[in-house]
């Protein structure tokens, strides 16, 4: 196991009556449904999460080292991806889920999208962004800002995701560039 790598939660009513006392609400599916309220996740568990989405529906096990190499470049060991589970939903919603992040970047019936910047890419891209307020004296109208994006949207060979804490200023203006800045590094080598 990574170290210190901390344990996520997806709220449900059991847990709710269990460690809060009180009854599960409609508002609290309405939060979870959009990332927020009582769910915690990692940066590691996101982009698990995202790459199950990109890859249609599989989930890997998180690996740091792809290979060992010898001192000439001659590969030692090689690990092989691990598959835990596959998502258990319908390819239809995973399609639906897939088709809004990539209109998070195109602005198709979205507008005011808040990814388009990456829609200048050399590949297509699909992107999910999020806020989240930071309540904390000496930080006021500061927020931790997500995004996490895969690319080629086709086939995707990419998966990431970028936190910036503490941040004033909007997704557009702050992670999207710093994604688009990564992803271009990474389609031109």
């Amino acid at each position: 196991p990574i170290p210190e790598y901390a344990r996520g939660l997806v709220p449900d009513p059991e847990w709710k009556k269990q460690e809060k006392g009180e009854s599960w609400w409609d508002g609290d599916t309405y939060n979870l449904s959009i990332g927020q309220g009582f769910i915690l996740a990692t940066p590691l568990q996101i982009a698990i999460a995202f790459s199950a989405i990109a890859n249609g529906g599989t989930i890997f096990k998180p690996q740091v080292v792809w290979k060992i190499v010898d001192d000439q470049k001659n590969s030692v060991k090689e690990f092989q991806p691990e598959i835990i589970r596959g998502l258990p939903f319908n390819p239809e919603n995973l399609k639906i889920v897939r088709e809004g992040m990539r209109w998070a970047v195109t602005g198709q019936n979205s507008p005011h999208a808040s990814a388009v910047l990456l829609n200048s890419l050399p590949v297509s891209a699909a992107a999910k962004t999020g806020t989240a307020q930071v309540s904390r004296k000496g930080c006021e109208d500061c927020y931790n800002i997500w995004i996490s994006t895969f690319a080629p949207y086709e086939d995707p060979k990419i998966v990431l995701v970028i936190v910036l804490e503490d941040v004033k200023g909007r997704i557009s203006q702050v992670v999207v560039p710093v994604a688009k800045e990564i992803l271009e590094w990474y389609f031109s080598k």
